[in-house]
């Protein structure tokens, strides 16, 4: 026993004992940061841009009706002339073969314009049906760039902002202006995202989306593998 006292008052017993405090606060700083990190992961996921003049709105695919309701207050406000929907890939050419009656998300939000009062005649539906985010970006700067429009106010849900101006920096190239603007009418919880089923599956959705659009897009949507594989010889 006086060995081991003495052990332990020894210049490396006292060593030992502070090592292990520093690694414990150590430990215990990291645990409180990655739970304040995770607490906080919703309201990093937020970021709108100030509404600024434009050429052109845009309501992006999802979150029926908040995301045309949001739109359609912004162009009551005298932000922009035009309204441009999204129109998402759907299943309506095997649902017509069938006999069954379709109506797509883009009629919808059509109709949710006209009804929040932005004339018919101010509204655009895409050309080309989109899979993802990353394809409406790029059908937003095709259409902008074939129109001479320089602006685009991008209308989305809060917890895709950020997504939305990672892929806007990636694919624009510079030139042409975005500000991306949140539809708080979509209900999403940024303080407590982890109690719902909903939100917990949105923000991990944005930031595997994020971490692809990082990294340089590795990860294809379904629909792009599907145009490039190969036909069977």
């Amino acid at each position: 026993m006086v060995t081991e006292r003495v052990s332990q008052d020894s210049p490396a017993g006292k060593r030992a004992r502070a090592t292990a405090w520093i690694l414990s606060i150590f430990l215990l700083l990291a645990v409180i940061a990655a739970v304040v990190a995770f607490r906080g992961m919703g309201r990093w996921l937020i970021r709108e841009d100030p509404l600024a003049k434009s050429d052109v709105i845009v309501v992006l695919s999802g979150s029926m009706p908040a995301r045309a309701e949001e739109a359609a207050r912004v162009f009551q406000m005298g932000y922009a002339p035009e309204v441009w929907v999204s129109r998402p890939d759907s299943p309506a050419g095997e649902l017509e073969n069938l006999g069954i009656p379709f109506t797509a998300e883009e009629s919808y939000n059509r109709d949710v314009l006209i009804h929040e009062g932005v004339p018919s005649a101010a509204i655009r539906i895409f050309p080309q049906p989109i899979a993802n985010t990353e394809d409406e970006v790029e059908e937003i700067l095709a259409l902008m760039r074939a129109q001479n429009k320089k602006r685009v106010i991008i209308v989305t849900s809060p917890e895709h902002t950020r997504r939305v101006r990672a892929l806007w920096r990636k694919l624009s190239g510079g030139g042409l202006q975005m500000g991306v603007h949140a539809a708080y009418q979509d209900s999403f919880d940024a303080g407590g995202w982890w109690k719902s089923t909903h939100d917990t599956y949105s923000v991990a959705r944005e930031l595997m989306g994020l971490v692809n659009t990082w990294a340089g897009f590795p990860v294809r949507s379904h629909e792009a593998n599907a145009t490039e594989k190969p036909a069977v010889q």
